[in-house]
């Protein structure tokens, strides 16, 4: 088995991130009395739960280019992107629940780390196969 210990650790971040996020919409949830399974009611539980449901749905794309980067081109240089998308989305959640006009700059620096982190993958699996 091949070893990936710097893509494991920003994998055990990323949960940590979307642990928290979700520990923040239950707090929402009870600070402003939205019971489930209503999923709005008041702007600052609505920001929690975007921030919660856009940092799920970043992580369905980020984690497979992730380790597919890191098996195929490098655990070091997939762990830095990682960090890097790591580092911007936890950006991207504190902007969104300020303001949520603000979120563009953190959602645009994951965003390319996430692309680089695709490419790497594609790179990675092309030389593997031919």
């Amino acid at each position: 088995m091949t070893s990936l210990p710097y893509t494991a650790l920003i994998t055990l971040l990323t949960l940590a991130l979307l642990l928290a996020v979700t520990i923040n919409v239950g707090r929402a949830r009870g600070k402003y009395g939205i019971k489930a399974p209503a999923v709005s009611g008041h702007e600052m539980f609505d920001r929690a739960f975007r921030v919660q449901m856009n940092t799920l749905e970043g992580m369905m794309l980020m984690l497979p280019a992730l380790w597919l980067c890191a098996a195929f081109y490098s655990d070091v240089r997939a762990a830095w992107l990682g960090a890097i998308w790591l580092v911007a989305r936890t950006w991207y959640a504190a902007a969104y629940l300020a303001d949520p006009a603000t979120r563009g700059r953190g959602f645009l620096v994951a965003f390319l780390a996430f692309i680089a982190l695709w490419l790497g993958a594609l790179v990675g699996v092309l030389r593997a196969l031919f």
